[in-house]
């Protein structure tokens, strides 16, 4: 018995040992794999999160742009601790870990209550983190589980070794998340009630160190009870604590003045589109200063917003604006229409960069370009309806009234919007020379060839952005000069400077724009683009009422507004100057508020002479009269130059298709042949696949119709010229 004893003994006691060893080694290891899994702190938490920053910008008063909240720290609305008001400290401290400056990263004692509640209420009803635990939880995350909160407490230890309490309490305090992916007090001061901290009662304070523990929950709006609840059970326990110096029933009846939902102003359709470009403006400063003013985009949002709900029984939807300082070219404001209202459709599209119709926008740099190549505002064109070839068929132009007013002067004809003169005006240039000079002023989505586009040139069938449009205006604000556009603040030099027009040629379109008279026809003496103060003017409407557009400058700025459908849908009949130039005109009052504004710039190169209002020519005593502005050595009528080059044969349109009438009998079936209008016309030969098929003293032929692919061109001999001539061959064809 007593061996047995012994042996008993011995087996217990080498069970110990192994015990003992056993647990060692236990120990050891999970030491050893918390200390690998254990991760690091940076020496500086404020270069740890600077590192992750994204760029942040701000308008030209420094006030920031990119509001938003998906960076993973707040790394702009952070505040030292010794600004944070005192009792929301002490909230903070009382309400998350009471004995934070007693600890060392863990509150064991802390633990244990909670353990006990947790197995009592067999689920888990309380955590036990302290404030250095929940720190590292935002530095490192992790599941939430048993073996994470383990390695928490040894990396609290660790942090405490690294920083003092103070350094965790302000980190902890600018970095806490609230609801909507706001972070720290500051910010969710600012979501709550759009006030700074100082400015927040004591209850308002209070809720702030309540609803962290459960932002949804606690929610101010949907579940005020809770939250009231909570901030009752914390003023009691503060007031046990004795760190209350006001009565708690006082700040209890305190009002939750909280921030009821409204309008704000988005921009961030400017800052993607700065954050897309060129990055050599960065100078590796992570605060870029734009030349956005905020205040100013709040104020045209308004006016654009409240435009668009006017116009919205009518199928209006959507409207952009861009505002230029053209004396420095900086962007001013940059607004989408409804940016700021979740429900409006297609409101998160950048239509300032957007490509549309521009309609009639197009023709005062139509005309700048006819001016450059020897036009001039007395040049009379001939304003009749006309039909022209398009595509495989004919199309007839016509004005937008329907009217139609003879011979009619450049000046009165760019002003007065017509169609029948622009067309002219771009046959005269052709459209690849056209093409050419909106590419240089920076228009450059018009990328197709010359005849994809064809004399619908010049009356806007091609798609730009309204950022395009007022960039080209802006050259002819400037006199001329062509410079980007700046969106960073001091940025005015940029690259690709250049003149493109003379100061001549711009400031005559300016004077034209900006002239009553010369847009009474169409618009009348009391059109709401007469504006208080010179002011160049031009509204566009697209076919079918897609598009209508405004745009405008004076002394200082230029001003593109835009609005149509995004879908591409109709508008019911609305019209640039129906439609946006009312939010032009608006716009401008603003911008011209508190300044005195100076009359558009007048080339003093420019010549004044008296003309005669029917011809253009230098007046007599015969003629009725008025003054115009003149280029120096262009006073000459260029009705017979401008005949002379534009002679072409209009029908057949090259590529035309035609079909034999079966109800005519074939040899009464004819075609008419027609060239374009020109005096002094002394003989026309016709041919048609090389063969003269025809001569008339006029500009028409009847040639008999058979089936067939055939090239036709016509010789023109003009009086007083030796040669004939001969114009460009024209392909059609038959069934």
């Amino acid at each position: 018995m007593k061996i047995v004893l012994n042996r008993l003994r011995k087996f217990r006691k080498t069970i110990a040992i192994v015990s003992v060893i056993t647990m060692v080694l236990i120990i050891a290891l999970l030491g050893l794999i918390t200390k690998t899994k254990m991760q690091a702190f940076p020496k500086d938490l404020n270069k740890f999160i600077a590192a992750t920053e994204k760029y942040t910008y701000f308008d030209r008063n420094g006030v920031r742009l990119n509001v938003t909240y998906e960076n993973q720290w707040n790394v702009n609305d952070q505040i030292q601790l010794h600004a944070v008001p005192e009792l929301l400290l002490k909230a903070f401290v009382f309400s998350e870990d009471k004995r934070y400056f007693e600890h060392s990263g863990i509150d064991w004692l802390a633990r244990l209550n909670a353990s006990k509640q947790n197995v009592l209420a067999g689920d888990v009803i309380r955590g036990a983190s302290t404030i250095t635990e929940q720190v590292v939880r935002m530095i490192h995350p992790r599941p939430r589980t048993v073996w994470s909160r383990w390695l928490e407490g040894f990396e609290a230890m660790t942090l405490e070794s690294q920083f003092s309490k103070l350094e965790i309490l302000e980190f902890y305090i600018n970095h806490v998340p609230y609801k909507a992916r706001r972070r720290g007090i500051v910010q969710a001061a600012d979501y709550y009630y759009d006030r700074d901290l100082e400015t927040l009662n004591e209850k308002e304070l209070l809720t702030l160190a309540v609803l962290i523990r459960s932002p949804q929950w606690l929610d101010p709006v949907k579940r005020s009870e809770k939250l009231n609840q909570s901030i009752n059970n914390l003023l009691g326990r503060m007031e046990q604590a004795d760190l209350l110096h006001k009565d708690p029933n006082i700040i209890n009846k305190q009002k939750l003045a909280l921030l009821t939902p409204g309008k704000t102003y988005y921009t961030q359709n400017f800052v993607d589109y700065v954050s897309q470009q060129d990055e050599t403006w960065q100078t590796g400063s992570r605060n870029v200063y734009t030349t956005l003013d905020l205040e100013l985009q709040r104020k045209v949002q308004g006016m654009l917003d409240n435009r668009l709900d006017n116009l919205s029984r009518h199928h209006v939807q959507n409207g952009a604006v861009l505002i230029v300082d053209h004396e420095t070219n900086e962007i001013l404001s940059w607004v989408v229409g409804y940016s700021n209202h979740k429900d409006k459709a297609f409101n998160k599209i950048n239509s300032v960069i957007t490509r549309r119709q521009p309609g009639s926008a197009l023709k005062p740099l139509l005309y700048a370009n006819t001016f450059m190549h020897g036009w001039t505002a007395a040049t009379m064109l001939d304003d009749v309806p006309l039909q022209e070839s398009v595509g495989l068929g004919m199309h007839t132009y016509n004005n937008y009234s329907r009217e139609h007013y003879g011979l009619i002067s450049a000046r009165e004809a760019l002003g007065n919007s017509l169609n029948i003169p622009a067309v002219k005006a771009v046959q005269y240039i052709t459209p690849n020379v056209f093409l050419g000079f909106l590419y240089d002023l920076g228009i450059k989505s018009l990328s197709g060839h010359p005849n994809v586009y064809g004399d619908g040139l010049a009356l806007g069938n091609g798609e730009i952005s309204l950022y395009e449009l007022v960039q080209a205006y802006t050259v002819m604000a400037r006199m001329g000069d062509f410079k980007p556009l700046s969106f960073i603040d001091g940025d005015h030099i940029g690259n690709g400077n250049r003149t493109v027009i003379s100061e001549e040629v711009a400031s005559l379109i300016g004077d034209i724009l900006s002239d009553p008279g010369a847009r009474e026809k169409e618009f009348g003496w009391g059109s709401i683009l007469n504006f208080p103060y010179q002011t160049a003017i031009k509204t566009g409407t697209s076919s079918d009422y897609r598009d209508a557009w405004s745009i405008g400058y004076n002394d200082k700025y230029t001003v593109g507004v835009w609005i149509g459908n995004l879908d591409y849908s109709e508008m019911h009949e609305v019209t640039g100057s129906s439609g946006p130039a009312l939010v032009l005109r608006s716009i401008f009052n603003e911008l011209n508020k508190n300044r005195e504004v100076r009359p558009l710039y007048l080339s003093n190169k420019l010549v004044r002479k008296r003309i005669c209002i029917t011809t253009g020519l230098e007046a007599d005593e015969h003629c009725e009269a008025k003054d115009e502005w003149f280029i120096p050595g262009t006073l000459t009528s260029l009705k017979a130059e401008t005949e002379k080059k534009n002679i072409r044969i209009k029908k057949p349109g090259n590529g035309l298709m035609m079909a034999m009438d079966p109800r005519i009998q074939d040899d009464h079936e004819y075609f008419e042949f027609k060239l374009t209008e020109i005096n002094n016309v002394e003989n026309i030969r016709w041919y048609v696949n090389g063969e003269k098929v025809g001569e008339t003293a006029n500009n028409i032929f009847h040639w008999k119709l058979h089936r067939g692919k055939f090239v036709a061109y016509a010789e023109v001999l003009v009086k007083g010229e030796n040669m004939p001539i001969i114009t460009e061959n024209v392909s059609y064809k038959v069934n």
